[in-house]
């Protein structure tokens, strides 16, 4: 019995690293994603409008009450496991990055103390080994997982769905790469690879596994439709914030504010329940390390920077530095966003065309200049002495080599003294930004030190940014902020002599001006600032840096996520339509278009010409009324033809309409979901015979047979409008209607059955005896 289960074990394992793609496929892979996101000729529209054909209506009618109690707990169900699965990859990412700093900053202290030379090679060769690990996941493995992934993500979310972007090889590409490219000492960071992450996991749920790797239950296939997975992707994103920066209640409103494009209060409760489940599975898992069973995991493991002991109160003196700080952050932001947009789009269009090579080297080479200048400029920097003991008896200076914390001793000539420089560049990010925000430490840092970080530092975010590992720039961008915001608080000190001024609250208000300069997000910015900072006196002066950021940095360009989202030609649809739109109509928007549409009885040869002949989703479908008038009668989609194709049941010799009654014996709504990795069936790999294109189908039974239809004359602004909030794939443009046959108003749809199957208004005031079928006038 013993040994059999040992067989299985090994067959299945064997099958499934069969199907591990080997590099070949992951380079074929990798340029039809670089294909696609350039010129957006691959992407495609999701269908988040409910296709209410017979088989749908149909399979509803034979749902019963069990059936939805399951559907709804199992939608509560996936949100606890995006949680509990989100958190568990961050405490993952955490404790692997941390311990290989850990590592890395130990061996590197303690070869230093015999030879710099060989602690630089053993610092380089430590960082080299990381990164390569990264950029070899990603260019053989995971293409898709470069980047931060978070303007894929809200592509998906505004309804264009990315190939690759939510596989299973995405996130593990995602977890592994992020520790080598964050660990690796690159200028990026772990948070936006996080909210992938998240989503990934999120749609791998919704889909019930991944069938490619046999990871599936078909239990947990309900979820059928393209906008129930767009709900459990809105859920891990919000995770993922939640878990980068242990902010649940950031994460519920990064999701509102910056990635999602529908929202309902249904969906509210959700995300809100999974970001909590985040807090307590992180929370615990920090619990658990304090004893000491994480290895170098320290207090810099997840992001909370306490500055609470910090500066208590402000004068009105300090605004307008303040002010100054948020017209800095909108200047950098603005131009960070626009040198990685040239460098990015230089970089795909020449560099990363020549192959994965290019981008192994790429990498590396950007890596050893990170080390050379982490290592190289401390060393030309003078020590400081150590602040009085007496006078700052909590202050431990130097700090223990290979541990987080201010004052590093480096390359010094008495044990009593620091490097300013080397306090930043020798700790892993987390760390390197608790020193700069923390309170307490008046002219710890030099100008001079201050101002170089914040030059080579911003330079190598920009260079590494868009290079072939995961890639954050939440923490890079929090890094540079409150460097320049540290110089500035430093100013006002020497200016204000009286007054009792922190140069950490000034180092947190300019990382929260560079990321509302650069992100351009406020509300859950704000909010995420005051988690990790734990301190809500703040709050107000947050809000005045991040709006005047924001002012300046909209004035130049767009956000950091939209910019990269049209240079991977990401068709998102904004919350608001353009000018030029009012003065436009639906007909004048589509004027050029030749219509294709399909008769309801149409020959299969002709469905296989015009899907080959045009690569249309969508096709309208008409018939011809007792009159002769040609009467649209809905949309049917090309997934669905594909799959009556496919499946030839329903052919039929006859030119005449088929019984819909038998519908349900051969197909059900399930046959009609599109994989979640949008690939699904092409035209070409159907075959049919000559007898087989000489048959009929009769279209009726899987169409649409309500989209939604706008009059011609309609401005074109109404309609992107209604695109855009009802989160639609198509939409009709028609002539004005002839007649009325009744009208809807609010009255009409605040109606409630109550137990005698009467129907009642929801007002105090009127009852309605019975339905009128009359045209009612407002």
């Amino acid at each position: 019995m013993l040994s059999n289960h040992i067989q299985n074990g090994i067959e299945t394992a064997r099958l499934v690293w069969s199907r591990l793609p080997n590099s070949e496929e992951a380079e074929a892979e990798e340029e039809l994603f670089a294909r696609r996101s350039n010129g957006g000729a691959g992407v495609e529209s999701l269908d988040y409008e409910v296709i209410e054909n017979y088989a749908y209506r149909e399979e509803q009618a034979l749902r019963g009450k069990l059936w939805l109690w399951y559907y709804v707990c199992l939608k509560w169900l996936f949100a606890l496991l995006i949680g509990i699965g989100t958190g568990l990859a961050a405490v993952f990412i955490n404790l692997a990055v941390e311990n290989f700093s850990g590592w890395k900053y130990a061996a590197t202290f303690s070869i230093i103390q015999h030879s710099y030379f060989a602690g630089f090679l053993v610092y380089i060769i430590f960082n080299l080994g990381l990164v390569i690990s990264s950029v070899f996941i990603v260019t053989h493995f995971a293409p898709a997982a470069a980047g931060s992934g978070i303007p894929e993500i809200k592509g998906y979310l505004n309804g264009v769905d990315t190939h690759g972007i939510l596989l299973f090889r995405t996130l593990i590409g995602k977890i592994f790469g992020s520790i080598g490219s964050v660990g690796g000492g690159l200028a990026l960071g772990k948070e936006g690879p996080l909210v992938h992450t998240g989503a990934c996991i999120a749609s791998l749920l919704g889909q019930g596994g991944s069938t490619k790797y046999h990871l599936s239950s078909r239990w947990l296939r309900i979820f059928e439709s393209d906008r129930d997975r767009r709900d459990l992707v809105t859920c891990g994103c919000a995770a993922g914030v939640a878990a980068a920066f242990r902010a649940p209640v950031g994460g519920v409103l990064f999701a509102l504010e910056e990635v999602t494009s529908w929202w309902r209060s249904q969906l509210m409760w959700r995300v809100f329940f999974t970001s909590a489940v985040v807090a307590v599975v992180v929370r615990s898992a920090m619990s658990w390390c304090k004893s000491g069973k994480c290895g170098h995991f320290g207090s810099g493991g997840f992001i909370i920077w306490d500055i609470s002991g910090g500066q208590e109160d402000y004068s009105f003196q300090e605004l307008l530095p303040m002010a100054i700080i948020g017209v800095i952050g909108g200047l950098l932001g603005a131009l960070f966003n626009q040198l990685t947009l040239y460098i990015t789009n230089w970089r795909r269009k020449y560099l990363h065309k020549k192959g994965n090579r290019v981008k192994i080297i790429e990498v590396c080479l950007i890596s050893l200049i990170t080390s050379v200048i982490s290592f190289g400029l401390p060393l030309f920097r003078k020590c400081s002495p150590c602040p009085n003991s007496e006078v700052n008896p909590g202050i431990e200076c130097p700090r223990p080599p290979g541990t987080d914390g201010n004052f590093v001793n480096f390359y010094c000539s008495d044990d009593k003294e620091y490097n300013d420089l080397a306090t930043i560049f020798f700790n892993t990010q987390d760390d390197a930004i608790r020193n700069l925000f923390s309170a307490k430490t008046f002219h710890e840092y030099s100008a001079q030190s201050l101002l170089t970080f914040l030059v080579m530092f911003y330079s190598l975010a920009v260079v590494t940014f868009g290079t072939a590992v995961p890639a954050g720039q939440f923490v890079p961008g929090i890094m540079i902020g409150s460097t320049y915001g540290r110089l500035v608080g430093m100013f006002v000190v020497k200016f204000y002599k009286k007054l009792n001024v922190e140069e950490g609250t000034y180092a947190l208000l300019g990382a929260a001006s560079f990321l509302g300069g650069s992100m351009r997000m406020t509300v859950s910015l704000c909010v995420i600032m005051v988690e990790i900072t734990n301190n809500l006196k703040l709050l107000p002066l947050i809000m005045l840096v991040l709006l005047i950021s924001k002012a300046v940095g909209d004035f130049f360009n767009n956000g950091l996520y939209e910019e990269q989202a049209q240079l991977r030609g990401i068709p998102l649809l904004e919350s608001r339509s353009k000018q030029y739109m009012r003065t436009m109509t639906a007909k004048e928007a589509c004027k050029n278009q030749k219509v294709v549409y399909f008769s309801r009885i149409v020959k299969v040869a002709d469905i296989v010409s015009i899907l080959r002949s045009n690569k249309h989703n969508g096709f309208p479908v008409v018939d011809h009324g007792q009159n002769g008038e040609t009467l649209v009668i809905g949309l049917i989609l090309r997934s669905h033809l594909l799959v009556l194709l496919q499946s030839k049941v329903d052919f039929q010799n006859s030119p005449f309409p088929c019984d819909i009654r038998g519908i349900s014996n051969r197909h059900n709504f399930s046959d009609f979901v599109k994989p979640v990795s949008s690939k699904g069936v092409s035209i070409e790999e159907i075959h049919l015979t000559e007898e087989e294109l000489e048959l009929y189908l009769d279209l009726a039974p899987f169409l649409n047979p309500s989209p939604y239809i706008v009059p011609e004359d309609m401005s074109l602004a109404k309609v992107y409008n209604l695109f855009r909030q009802l989160g639609l794939r198509h939409i009709f443009v028609v002539p004005r209607a002839s007649r009325v046959i009744g009208l809807i108003t609010r009255k009409d749809l605040l109606i409630e059955e109550n137990d005698d199957s009467a129907i009642m208004e929801l007002q105090s005031t009127s009852v309605r005896e019975s339905l009128d079928a009359t045209v009612r006038l407002l």
